[in-house]
């Protein structure tokens, strides 16, 4: 195996990922590929902070140190001292920034050099290390796009396009476009995304998030549900770009019809979450749980409970359809039905007929896609949680992925 990645030419591949995280939490993607490039005898180096972005807290350094190196199941993981915050405000954007700065020379103390460095966005500071550092290191650089920015701060009404750090981020991206021997996106549809912004769509290489499907073997087998009293999941980030308030807003209607079939549970961490929590008091709702994160190998036994998953993202009009989200697989691997309340182009549950597809922000149609879901039969059920699995299966299998990664590097 390693005469193998000596022949291609690469030994070290280093990784800026400023959320990547090790195997037992989420976002998961940098180690799963790392792990899957390590066995196949490349030495992977992933530079994350030391800050958890899913508990907001310090998780890997004492107060004294800047960086550690650990290393798990074959890949380095380089934590990095960043500032912390408890909100999206500018605290947050100074984590950014010490990422970046703490970032590189974190990368200029360790001896051996990178034959490969890959920057992944979000955000654009830890884009522009990793070029720097591959710039340093005369080494090949690559750009990997999780969420196209200054784009999705647009989309989501977070920065005005006559921002002038919405200019500063586009320049960024059309440099980091140029610059990137390949730009790594998730969906087909990134390419339509770059022909939009006027970028290089010929440089785009297509790998969505994998899964390692040997992980979700301990998943509690899907009977169909219970339709008296039917739990319907939400499982990941209570960001500001989910749209959790109108799960809530649909929970509320149901249980002003006095429909007590069905109960909601968030399970997770995140900015949004007190704000959540205060709000379902405010609505006096009996309906909803609220539950902190799981470690990544707890989550299947949590999963378990679910009778149906819910994928939801805030409405963005402007959105060309980049969306491919872990926790998405998740809810496809686990054989369970999904309702899909997302305005994206890319829909694997429509695509795999996994489940119920409404539109984005809108609680009625929430609170109806629900219902709905409680009045199918258990077989009906059940069989849209098989096709989401043999779709996640055939499509999302993190060794056939890495393969595909490893042919590009």
């Amino acid at each position: 195996m390693k005469e193998s990645a000596e022949n291609k030419n690469i030994k070290n591949i280093w990784i800026f990922n400023h959320y990547a995280t090790k195997p037992d939490e989420p976002a998961t993607r940098s180690y799963d590929f790392g792990r899957e490039l390590a066995k196949k005898g490349h030495n992977v180096t992933i530079f994350a902070s030391s800050f958890s972005h899913y508990k907001l807290k310090e998780k890997y350094l004492s107060p004294k140190e800047k960086y550690r190196r650990e290393k798990y199941n074959g890949v380095n993981f380089i934590w990095i001292k960043t500032f912390p915050y408890k909100r999206s405000d500018w605290r947050r954007v100074l984590n950014m920034v010490t990422y970046f700065w703490n970032g590189f020379f974190a990368a200029r103390k360790i001896k051996e050099k990178p034959d490969v460095v890959i920057g992944t966005c979000v955000h654009s500071l830890a884009v522009l290390v990793a070029y720097l550092t591959a710039k340093r290191a005369k080494s090949r650089f690559f750009f990997e796009v999780t969420d196209p920015w200054p784009q999705t701060l647009i989309d989501l009404n977070l920065l005005s396009k006559r921002n002038p750090i919405a200019w500063i981020l586009r320049r960024l991206e059309i440099f980091f476009n140029r610059k990137a021997e390949k730009v790594i996106h998730f969906v087909p549809l990134s390419r339509e995304y770059m022909k939009k912004t006027k970028l290089d769509e010929k440089k785009v290489v297509i790998i969505p998030n994998g899964l390692d499907i040997s992980r979700y073997k301990s998943i509690k087998p899907y009977k169909g549900g219970n339709s008296n009293n039917f739990k319907i999941m939400f499982l990941g980030g209570h960001s500001k770009y989910a749209s959790l308030e109108t799960v809530l807003g649909a929970a509320k209607l149901l249980s002003d019809r006095k429909i007590k079939k069905a109960k909601f549970i968030f399970v997770g961490e995140g900015t949004q979450k007190r704000g959540l929590i205060k709000m379902a008091k405010e609505m006096a709702l009996s309906n909803v749980d609220f539950r902190p994160m799981v470690q990544k190998n707890k989550v299947f036994g949590v999963m378990g409970e679910a009778d149906a998953f819910i994928s939801i993202i805030r409405k963005t009009p402007d959105w060309i359809g980049t969306i491919s989200s872990n926790k998405l697989n998740d809810y496809l691997i686990s054989g369970r039905p999904i309702i899909f309340a997302v305005g994206s182009e890319n829909n694997p549950v429509k695509k795999a007929k996994a489940g119920i597809v409404v539109p984005p922000e809108n609680q009625e149609a929430l609170a109806g896609a629900v219902m709905k879901m409680i009045s199918l039969s258990k077989k009906e059920r059940m069989k849209m949680g098989r096709n989401g699995r043999e779709y996640a299966k055939k499509n999302l299998d993190i060794k056939i992925l890495s393969k595909r990664l490893e042919n590009l590097l």
